[in-house]
């Protein structure tokens, strides 16, 4: 009974994990339109807009005129499910992610020849997920959505024309929301609900070497965020259910979890007037995700005889750390136009093991395309376009119930972007 309420009941965290997302895990790389178009690669070394807030603080140091970059990425996601199988009888249309779309905001302001002041706002974790009415795998969950908004003051000093470093704490909100149906057998399906949030610490720090003329090196480290999501979880019973096994629950619930820390080093080269080549990695710490532990208070009070399992729940995850490597460039068209493309590949932290429905995630593979529209000196709109191809992967849910599903899913994403910076 323990582990069937665990793959309902741990949409607080568990969702975190979606196929709509350009980076790997639940993080989300839509931090910056310039950068999309190059798929990422330089991100910690480029500098070429405010949004260096979260690529590299350090990158302030860059920017001699006070700006604001802002944008918005979109996020049309499709999944493939093939060979599904399972205890439940439903559909398997693959259409589980809407639609979605991620802003983001920056402000920075150059104090003298040294230091430089910025602000951001940005999403760095976040998903929506949301199957049909009906999918063949609703006990393992049938709608969720995480969202994690970060907002992130910094500072830069630059030592000299060479090298600067740069700082901001991060304080970031977090909240999240699950439905599910349990499917008992001879029973009406049970729905489940739960909702939480909390605002966690961490901060963002980089540094940017000028190594030559023409060479530029950045690294930059985002560090981990502790949660500790307080919310409820909510237990409907299906019309017709014995009142002595399963009664109506709104039960206290909470949840740990921290987001991870990471590292990106990055080169930009600038090979002749019109030509700079990007290239990058990212380490990502997801082996800090090993199990995920639900606590509901109350539920020994409940009243029906399997309410109490709801206590604590745990789930095996065994997530690994990651690499992701991006490289890109750009052609200075004119003194207006600025071209970009990029190609990454980015590393899945799951297992075959551990994979179900809700993490349906594999290696994949992005290329992307952009451009730059300078009108004026003060003024530079950015559009960019992405297309993911995730690996065919197996997903596979049980439970001490006897409920089962398993099935093939393929996943593909388009990502669209536009943003501007406005320089005064």
């Amino acid at each position: 009974m323990k582990k069937m309420m665990l793959k309902t009941t741990l949409g607080l965290a568990v969702t975190l994990a979606s196929t709509q997302l350009f980076a790997s895990g639940f993080a989300l790389n839509e931090q910056s339109i310039s950068g999309m178009g190059t798929g990422f690669a330089g991100r910690s070394s480029s500098a070429d807009d405010a949004s260096t807030v979260f690529g590299n603080p350090a990158g302030m140091s860059r920017l001699k005129r006070q700006q604001v970059t802002g944008g918005f990425a979109a996020i049309d996601a499709s999944t493939d499910i093939d060979d599904a199988s399972g205890t439940q009888s439903g559909t398997n249309k693959g259409d589980m992610v809407p639609l979605t779309g991620v802003p983001m905001g920056y402000y920075v302001k150059p104090i003298d020849d040294q230091w430089a002041f910025g602000l951001g706002v940005y999403a760095p974790f976040g998903l929506i997920t949301d199957y049909e009415n009906g999918f063949q795998g609703r006990s393992f969950g049938s709608k969720s959505e995480v969202k994690v908004v970060t907002f992130q003051p910094t500072v830069s000093y630059a030592f000299n024309d060479k090298v600067s470093i740069g700082f901001g704490p991060t304080i970031n909100r977090i909240s999240g929301s699950l439905e599910s149906q349990l499917g008992v057998p001879g029973l009406p399906e049970a729905g489940v609900e739960i909702k939480g949030d909390d605002i966690g610490y961490g901060y963002n720090i980089g540094v940017l070497v000028q190594a030559t003329d023409t060479t530029r090196v950045g690294l930059t480290y985002h560090s981990k965020v502790k949660y500790k999501l307080e919310g409820h979880t909510e237990v409907s019973p299906g019309a017709g259910t014995p009142p002595p096994l399963l009664t109506d629950g709104r039960y206290d619930a909470s949840l740990d979890i921290t987001t991870p820390e990471s590292v990106d080093f990055s080169v930009t080269q600038q090979i002749n007037d019109a030509w700079t080549v990007y290239a990058g990695s990212t380490w990502t710490r997801w082996s800090r995700l090993k199990e995920i532990t639900v606590e509901n208070e109350g539920t020994s009070t409940g009243g029906g005889l399997l309410n109490p399992a709801l206590g604590t729940i745990t789930e095996e995850q065994n997530w690994h750390d990651t690499w992701a490597y991006a490289i890109g460039t750009s052609y200075q068209l004119n003194k207006q136009w600025v071209l970009r493309t990029g190609l990454t590949f980015d590393q899945a932290p799951t297992n075959n093991t551990d994979r179900s429905p809700r993490i349906p995630t594999g290696d994949r593979t992005i290329f992307s395309l952009g451009a730059g529209w300078s009108p004026t000196e003060d003024l530079t709109i950015d559009v960019a376009y992405s297309y993911l191809k995730e690996e065919k992967v197996n997903v596979s849910g049980s439970n001490a119930l006897g409920q089962s599903y398993s099935a093939k899913y393929e996943n593909s994403a388009n990502g669209f972007g536009v943003g501007a910076t406005y320089r005064f």
